[in-house]
């Protein structure tokens, strides 16, 4: 049985910093791509970053870049998201994902229901 299981989150004030994680359970983790998505109240669940299988490649939205960072230890079986620079605007709940064997930029525009796997998520709530 495949597990996400994402910790992590809380309520930071606005410059502030969170560190979220992304622990596996259940599959060859090595072998998917990772991705954060978010979902803010009232609104879609949206791509935040992603990484590639073997840690090599990443992918993030333009809203993120420069702030947050993904990365992942393999012997961990756990990906990682780094928020610096909160924003109020960056509240929401973060979910990793897993698909198998793609590239960033594909969990990035695919169908989120086509997604291998999920987890139940952790919210963040950036206080201004």
């Amino acid at each position: 049985q495949v597990q996400l299981v994402e910790s992590g989150g809380g309520l930071v004030q606005a410059g502030g910093s969170l560190r979220l994680s992304c622990a596996a359970s259940g599959l060859t983790f090595s072998y998917y791509a990772m991705g954060w998505f978010r979902q803010a109240p009232g609104k879609e669940r949206e791509f935040v970053a992603a990484i590639s299988w073997a840690g090599g490649s990443t992918y993030y939205v333009d809203s993120v870049k420069g702030r947050f960072t993904i990365s992942r230890d393999n012997a961990k079986n756990t990906v990682y998201l780094q928020m610096n620079s909160l924003k109020p605007e960056d509240t929401a709940v973060y979910s990793c994902a897993a698909e198998f064997r793609t590239t960033p930029m594909t969990m990035a525009t695919m169908s989120l229901g086509d997604m291998d796997y999920w987890g139940k998520g952790t919210l963040v709530t950036v206080s201004s």
